[in-house]
């Protein structure tokens, strides 16, 4: 048998197929838990083997009704298997990331052509949003895949008439109600809804829409976890979860995450760096895309159900009075396959390739700028300054090689493709940056903002005494004792982990003292 060579560009096109596995898997757990979120999650997974209930989800033994149950299940699976590591809590988000990347490529390849879909699949792979939602411990990732699987069927099911599609998509939106609750079903239901009805076609959308079967589908799915909350929790569930984390989400603002009207329209760019060049392009072929003619009805009508998907979601978000720049990843899939639909289209090269060389001078010099910003006027949180200082110091040799190298190949690579399309080298700029942040911008980004906390955590471990969390929020702290703390000030004969710039003057001694985050003990008192 005669062994053939691989071409060069089918070695090329296997590197970029593999993207989504580096991306989002390597060093999955070289950072600490980030608080909130991630310690929040974690935490909640964590407890439910303590408590033996895996029907409600608790954090530091209250309820916890910030999202439904599914992704709790699915960290609980990686917390058996592997126990309490981060890489474990964040596996299901990193593999709901590579299933999306996947998906996407799939839904393209027959519509759009092999090798738009494999450039769409980079895009995805390589994008500053996914990277992180894709590597965190949180309900994101999962269901920004199962509303790709939603859309994907349901476009499926409008292009073919076929019911299968139909039926999938709401499995799809079930299990996504499962997930992160009503929003997995107002998103495919609003964008299919605007699609009909930019085509005034009313029958087949009401036939999509109260399909008895898919409606029994998503009712099993749904119905049973629903129930068992709202049987066991009763009102509390109705205020916490459907109340305060659905309306009050929507019509308030939660946490203090509020931004103005325009909020998406600058975070969304910023969510798809290195690609924001080629996004800008592609809005100059909104009016031909979302034409339709019957001799290119199979194109351009998935186009305007593209272009349809992410407004909807920047301008529903826009609307809501509590903004956090991850939801704008719910109409990031269509992007991404927009991106690779007009990639032929960019102009002036050199705009395209200066976003991806500004981040490899920003990821060079962050560790220095952080520096700065903690004895700056910027920044004048006591508590964020004392966390910044030890940025220059946490940026080892091998931060700064990494760093370097990938600049000097990507310079070496603008030299050598100088002929080539503007994509084709931001694919090289993709996927250099991907390394970069997996191998040590992330790890070093974990250090700057949760290494004390991790610190003082192994520090009190070694120590006899109760702990509770004093003027703190950080839920990774429970995470990393492997118990319950408390939020409540200190009692004689225990310690508290608590932030520097929040220990009274008096009555309290300092046992460890780390960046922004202490650990004190009351002095007993004076007779």
């Amino acid at each position: 048998m005669t062994l053939h060579p691989v071409p060069p560009r089918s070695w090329l096109r296997l590197a970029i197929f593999a993207l989504p596995w580096v991306a989002f898997l390597l060093r999955l757990g070289g950072a600490p838990l980030f608080d909130d979120d991630e310690g929040a999650f974690s935490e909640a997974t964590r407890e439910m083997f303590e408590r033996g209930d895996f029907l409600s989800t608790y954090l530091n033994g209250e309820n916890r009704f910030d999202k439904p149950i599914l992704i709790y299940w699915l960290q609980a699976l990686g917390y058996l298997l592997f126990g309490p590591a981060e890489w474990a809590f964040r596996l299901p988000s990193a593999l709901a990331a590579i299933g999306w990347c996947y998906a996407i490529w799939h839904f393209a390849r027959p519509r759009l052509g092999a090798d738009t879909a494999l450039v769409a699949l980079a895009v995805a792979a390589s994008a500053l949003g996914p990277f992180v939602i894709g590597r965190a411990a949180t309900a994101d990732a999962l269901l920004n895949l199962l509303l790709a699987l939603a859309l994907f069927d349901a476009w499926r099911h409008i292009e073919s008439g076929q019911r299968a599609p139909l039926l999938r998509s709401y499995m799809w939106i079930g299990l996504g109600i499962l997930t992160k609750g009503p929003i997995a079903l107002m998103v495919p239901a609003a964008v299919s809804l605007l699609y009909y009805a930019s085509r005034r076609e009313w029958r087949p959308y009401l036939k999509l829409s109260f399909d008895p079967l898919g409606w029994l589908i998503l009712a099993i799915l749904v119905v049973p976890w629903y129930a068992a909350a709202l049987a066991i929790h009763g009102q509390d569930f109705i205020d916490g979860f459907i109340l305060k984390h659905n309306v009050r989400r929507f019509t308030g603002t939660l946490e203090k995450h509020a931004g103005s009207i325009f909020y998406y329209a600058f975070v969304t760019p910023l969510l798809l760096l290195p690609w924001t060049g080629p996004l800008l392009a592609s809005l100059r072929r909104i009016k031909a895309d979302v034409q339709m003619t019957d001799n290119h009805e199979r194109r351009h009508g998935l186009r305007r159900y593209l272009w349809l998907w992410a407004a909807f979601v920047i301008v529903f978000f826009s609307l809501s009075g509590t903004k956090l720049p991850h939801y704008a990843l719910y109409g990031a899939t269509p992007l991404f396959l927009l991106i690779a639909v007009h990639r032929h289209d960019l102009r002036r090269s050199w705009l395209h390739l200066l976003a991806p060389t500004l981040l490899f001078v920003l990821f060079l010099l962050l560790p220095t700028v952080f520096g700065a910003l903690s004895t700056g006027e910027m920044v004048n949180h006591p508590y964020y300054r004392a966390q910044l200082a030890d940025a220059p110091l946490l940026a080892d040799t091998t931060y700064y090689a990494v760093c370097i190298g990938a600049f000097a190949l990507w310079l070496v690579a603008l030299v050598l493709m100088r002929g080539d399309a503007p994509w084709r080298r931001l694919l090289v700029a993709a996927g250099l940056l991907v390394l970069v942040q997996s191998l040590v911008v992330a790890p070093w980004l974990g250090a700057v903002l949760q290494g004390s906390l991790s610190e003082a955590v192994a520090f009190v471990r070694t120590r006899a005494e109760p702990v509770v969390l004093w003027r703190l929020y950080a839920p990774s702290v429970s995470v990393y004792r492997e118990a319950v703390t408390l939020q409540r000030p200190p009692q004689p004969g225990e310690i508290a982990i608590t932030r520097f710039d929040r220990v009274p003057d008096q009555g309290y001694q300092t046992l460890f003292h780390r960046g922004g985050v202490a650990v004190v003990r009351p002095l007993p008192e004076e007779k």
